[in-house]
């Protein structure tokens, strides 16, 4: 699936952490969707914890306030802290085999860290002033590997 970076709002799409977050929701969704009827709850609650999280990635990128960013992003590794810990306890009550847990886990591990550095990043961008202020970020168009459109007068 090719994901369109027309516009800087869209940026988040380009954060190898939002990319991985979207493909731990698939695979999340992948084990789930096997579960018996009876687990039914509790993989709905282990897809929707896998989905909240590329959904607080993006959502705070396009509040475009670090503050509120980085806000995002604490909330978006609760929900993958949710999301491990529900596969955890899946791997050992047998439910999930180890050859699907695996994967995930690994990737959930990629996924922690990468979003633990971007949180350390964004702090160490707020103290030395490289936001323009709370509401906007300060990057330029080469960022989105495009340049900006010439608009027609």
């Amino acid at each position: 699936m090719e994901v369109s970076y027309r516009n800087k709002n869209r940026g988040y799409q380009q954060l190898r952490v939002w990319q991985d977050a979207v493909d731990f929701y698939v695979g999340c969704c992948r084990v789930f969707r096997q579960f018996p009827y009876e687990l039914k709850r509790v993989a709905s609650q282990g897809i929707a914890s896998a989905d909240s999280v590329h959904r607080n990635i993006a959502k705070g990128y396009c509040r475009r306030g670090i503050r509120e960013y980085l806000q995002s992003l604490n909330y978006a590794l609760g929900s993958l802290g949710e999301s491990v810990s529900g596969l955890i306890a899946c791997r050992k009550a047998e439910q999930i085999s180890e050859e699907h847990f695996k994967p995930l886990n690994d990737l959930a591990y990629k996924l922690e860290n990468g979003l633990l550095k971007l949180v350390e990043s964004l702090e160490r961008k707020e103290m030395q002033g490289d936001w323009i202020d709370h509401l906007i970020l300060k990057e330029s168009n080469a960022t989105y590997g495009a340049t900006p459109s010439k608009r027609k007068t």
